[in-house]
Parts: C-alpha cells; structure tokens; sequence
C-alpha cells in the first residue's frame, strides 16, 4: 500500500506507460492495470473492477480523438462490437458483485482471461496482405461477430475491461487490419465501460463494502492513459504491429501466470 498522495502519482505514471504501449494494439492497457492496481495500489475488491471501467472512461477518448484526425473511425464495426458488449459488460457486472465478491474467486477469473488473450497475442502472426475477396472469406460473420461480443462483453464486464481488449486480438487474427481494428475496439470499450461504471454505482446503492468505483485512483489512471493512449495512437504507424501484440501477450500471460498461483495458494 502507498502513502497518501504517492498512489494517484504512481497510478498516473503507470497507466501512460502501459496506454502507450497497448493502444496501438487496439486495447486499452486496463487489462494489465487491474493486477497493477491490487498488487501495487491496494484497490479494494470487488471496487477495482468498476475503478479500471473509470480509467477505461478518462483514457480511451485520448486514443480515439487522435484515430479520428487520422482518418479511422471503425466504421460499421464499432457499432456491431457495441451493439454485442454493451447489454454483456451490464451482465457481467451484476455477475461481478453478486456471484464473484472473493478474492481467490477473482484470482482464477483472471486467470481464465488473461491466459488465452495473452497466449493468443503472443502467437497471432502479423497479417498478410491478402487479396480483399479472400480476406472477406476469412472474417468473421456478423451474427458470429455480435454474439462473440455479448459474451466478451460480459467478462469483461466481470475483470473491468469493457471487452474491446479481448475483441481486438481476435479480429487481428481473422484477417482484419489493425488500422480498422484499434479504432472499433477502443470505441466499444468506451461505451461499454461507461456503462459498466454507472452499473456498478447503482449496485453499490444496494450492497455493503467497496463496490463503487475508488474515484481517486481512477481518474488518475485514467489521466495517465489519457495522454499515453494519444502518444500511442500517433505513432501506431511507425510501430511494428506484430512486436507490439507479443510484447503485450508476454506481460499479460505473466500477470496471468502470477493470478494462477495466488488462486491455487
């Protein structure tokens, strides 16, 4: 646990540097704040979850103002992966509070995330320019595309997430460029987060403990990522793509690998 006032300054520190890094992947670094804040910050369960929403809600706007001056929007793809997460990270949230409240419970939801997201980060290769009727063959469909979001949506509504950083990697792999993916992602990871805080707010009316999010230390995470989601997305193009998701699939599968131990112990 930090002294007073050190924690929103780390807070702040960290999550830029993260931000940097994962932006150009399509995530937006909550899925390796959220260890960070237990470890080092001290968050309350199950306050962290709604507290790495908040930074979701400061930070992502930072990557997707740039995205936008730079000519990507996501397109119909934003709306599709909204449309899919939105009602799953309300779901997961009610899960989170209602069924999920232990620490070891969490350590192993954790583990069952971030395992095959950093697995699939790690090893997913960079994409192949491929001609555009064979790269339509390999995407995939939107009713498999929506309902692949509510689930995403709904654990990521569980870890804090908002779902856009489990998507992101997903839709690389399917033959989706980057480019297009990073802007969609982080929108849907927006508006889900928004309501995933509001989610929690309303619960926390109704339960004793720390369930709302911890104000503080989400809005300086979020502060941090702000800047280091828009420092990321500027220079996404001069990035090797295929070096930023393994490097990313690395730190995450170690973090995993941390939560597995704790949860077994």
């Amino acid at each position: 646990m930090l002294g007073a006032g050190w924690t929103q300054v780390v807070a702040l520190a960290a999550a830029y540097a993260v931000a940097v890094l994962a932006t150009p992947a399509g995530i937006s670094g909550a899925v390796l704040l959220l260890p960070f804040q237990v470890s080092v910050l001290g968050t309350p369960s199950p306050a962290v979850t709604p507290t790495n929403l908040l930074y979701n809600v400061v930070a992502t706007p930072g990557a997707l103002y740039r995205y936008w001056r730079q000519g990507q929007t996501g397109g119909g793809l934003a709306l599709v992966l909204i449309a899919g997460t939105l009602p799953g990270v309300i779901a997961g949230s009610v899960i989170r509070v209602e069924l999920l409240p232990a620490s070891r419970d969490f350590d192993l939801v954790i583990v069952a995330v971030l395992v095959p997201l950093g697995t699939w980060l790690a090893l997913t290769r960079q994409p192949r320019t491929v001609d555009a009727d064979h790269q339509a063959r390999r995407l995939i469909p939107v009713p498999v595309l929506a309902a692949l979001a509510v689930v995403v949506g709904c654990a990521g509504g569980i870890y804090g997430i908002g779902g856009g950083s489990i998507l992101a990697p997903i839709l690389i792999g399917s033959g989706r460029k980057p480019s297009e993916v990073a802007p969609a992602a982080l929108a849907s990871t927006f508006v889900t987060s928004v309501a995933g805080v509001i989610t929690f707010v309303i619960l926390s009316v109704h339960q004793h403990g720390s369930v709302a999010p911890d104000w503080p230390t989400g809005i300086a995470l979020g502060v941090g990522g702000l800047a280091g989601a828009y420092t990321g997305a500027r220079f996404q193009s001069l990035m090797p793509d295929v070096v930023i998701r393994r490097l990313v699939g690395v730190l995450v599968i170690a973090i995993g690998a941390r939560y597995l131990w704790s949860g077994l112990s």
